[in-house]
């Protein structure tokens, strides 16, 4: 099902193939907490990342070595032969024949789409420019099950909706799975119309509001966004909407009890600190989910054809 497959949307994927993957996160769960493991001993997995990121190229090194494989690091794109004018094409198949996968981040929408096309070996969408970030989405979706439920799910997204990779492969995602989704959004950044025109196709119950105070005290699942100042053109228009949103544990009052706060992270001022000591918030332990469900895809992209874990007998030293 996934040996050898390019990760680069969700649109890829179908209910059960997500599932496959969450089953097999949660299986292999011990093994982001240290238990040992060779399972993809003797692979290399090559990072390229051509925008910053912290949690999502550390969370992709760390599953790698907690299945006993090695890694591989591109760099600063200034410190590689891009800067002397090779193309993403050429870098792909070069770095292509050093590893035996790809995770790609890149502020170009497509971006790892082409690189797909000339890859000799699985590439993995890290997230395009504002296009998509499919192993967010699916550390989104085994958060969601793991701490609250994902059938019956009510949610608010909010923040930057218009710009924000993470909720629009994570709506897609959910709308598989019959989800109740509020839109919290500046009007100036309001969800694309395609991807609500595609929630719609799929009956999925969707609503549109700017005011979180209307939704917060009937979801089960609140995930918050930042404002992403380094999509915005202009400075000006980015001030105006750059505090839209603040969770306080004063504006927690009343929600439901179960009531579960996310985040993709980094958060600048939308979540206060103070909230972080209150059972809701969640957005931490979704960091560390982000090992075991990259380590679930790694194995299923570069391990054994048969990768349930009944099966599974990694040696240990």
């Amino acid at each position: 099902m996934f040996k050898k497959r390019h990760v680069l949307s969700m649109r890829d994927f179908s209910r059960e193939e997500i599932d496959s993957v969450l089953d097999l996160a949660s299986d292999l769960e011990p093994y982001a907490h240290g238990k040992k493991s060779n399972m993809l001993s003797g692979k290399i997995l090559a990072l390229l990342f051509f925008e910053p990121s912290t949690r999502t190229r550390m969370s992709f090194e760390t599953a790698m070595k907690r299945l006993g494989g090695g890694v591989i690091n591109l760099g600063p794109a200034e410190g590689s032969s891009i800067s002397k004018g090779e193309s993403l094409a050429d870098t792909v198949r070069v770095i292509g024949g050093y590893a035996d996968a790809l995770v790609i981040r890149h502020p170009k929408e497509g971006s790892a789409r082409l690189a797909s096309e000339f890859s000799p070996v699985p590439v993995l969408n890290a997230g395009d420019g504002a296009g998509h970030h499919p192993t967010q989405t699916l550390l989104d979706l085994y958060t969601i099950n793991k701490e609250s439920h994902l059938e019956d799910l009510s949610i608010a997204l909010v923040g930057d909706l218009k710009y924000g990779r993470t909720v629009h492969s994570l709506a897609y995602a959910l709308s598989l799975y019959g989800a109740d989704i509020t839109l919290v959004s500046p009007p100036t950044l309001r969800m694309p119309d395609q991807i609500k025109s595609d929630l719609s196709s799929k009956n999925t119950k969707v609503r549109e509001t700017c005011d979180l105070s209307e939704v917060i005290r009937n979801v089960d699942v609140l995930y918050m966004t930042r404002i992403q100042r380094e999509r915005f053109p202009d400075p000006v228009e980015y001030k105006k909407v750059a505090r839209s949103y603040r969770i306080t544990p004063e504006y927690l009052e009343g929600v439901r009890d179960n009531l579960i706060i996310m985040h993709p992270l980094p958060r600048v001022d939308e979540i206060s600190p103070s909230v972080d000591s209150t059972k809701h918030a969640m957005y931490f332990k979704q960091t560390f989910y982000g090992v075991t469900v990259r380590m679930a895809l790694l194995k299923m992209l570069m391990g054994d054809e048969s990768y349930e874990v009944a099966e599974l007998t990694p040696k240990t030293g």
